[in-house]
């Protein structure tokens, strides 16, 4: 589980998360979601310890991040997976190779049990073994996902962050990593948090929802709260389009 207890961050005078608090919670989707400008990505950098924050506390299962030494926090990262935006899988490496850089980077373990965990982790993906060899230029953007995906959980991760999974996908292919995502999350019990504005995304995976506005919380529920919140400003965001209203509207009958 992660805490955020009372968190505030600005920039230059200007508070973009305005005393947040809210949890996140193991073996579910936890979605941050809002408009562009709300904090949501200060949020996030902030969880993961790319931003200090100006006060409060960000708790790891009871470890404040504020108060962990370098070495501490070197700790924490092993125990995070990151998925970023656009896959970001290194060209000059194969498949293989991507979800192998972690282990080697990081694990103690022997070549060939860093072997094992890749080929494990890729077919978990559902990534045929015809493709581990190939350049990340020669596959989809769903199987770079898949890829990075594999990468990102290589290292058995107790937090996995997602920003903006579904960036440049289908609608199709979207639904697929997203089910692939919220499976991995409930079958290792990861403590997943996502970024993201996709609201297919936000109705089919998400467990907890926390919907930021102008850097404070408004309102934090499951997906199946959502259809029956009266957050005016929440609908104003998540029902913004005339099909999900019409989704709303269907749901009260």
């Amino acid at each position: 589980m992660i805490e955020v207890k009372d968190v505030v961050k600005s920039f230059d005078g200007n508070v973009v998360l305005n005393h947040v608090s809210t949890e996140m919670r193991d073996g579910e989707v936890n979605m941050i979601i809002g408009q562009s400008g709300s904090g949501k990505t200060v949020l996030m950098k902030s969880l993961i310890g790319l931003h200090d924050v100006d006060s409060g506390h960000i708790l790891y299962d009871g470890r404040d991040l504020a108060q962990m030494k370098s070495k501490d926090i070197r700790m924490l990262h092993r125990e995070v997976g990151m998925l970023f935006q656009g896959s970001a899988l290194f060209d000059s490496m194969s498949v293989m190779e991507n979800v192998l850089f972690p282990m080697e980077m990081f694990s103690q373990k022997s070549r060939e049990e860093m072997q094992e965990r890749a080929e494990f982790c890729l077919r978990r993906v559902e990534m045929p073994e015809r493709v581990w060899n190939l350049m990340p230029s020669e596959i989809s953007g769903g199987q770079q996902k898949r890829v990075a995906i594999a990468r990102a959980i290589v290292l058995e991760p107790k937090y996995l962050f997602c920003d903006e999974p579904n960036s440049g996908l289908d609608p199709r292919t979207s639904l697929v990593i997203d089910a692939l995502i919220q499976d991995i999350t409930k079958e290792y019990n990861i403590c997943t948090i996502v970024n993201s504005h996709d609201m297919n995304s936000i109705m089919e995976i998400g467990d907890n929802i926390i919907f930021l506005k102008g850097g404070q919380k408004e309102w934090q529920g499951s997906r199946h709260e959502i259809m029956t919140s009266t957050n005016e400003a929440l609908n104003d965001f998540v029902f913004a389009s005339e099909l999900f209203k019409k989704v709303k509207a269907a749901n009260k009958v």
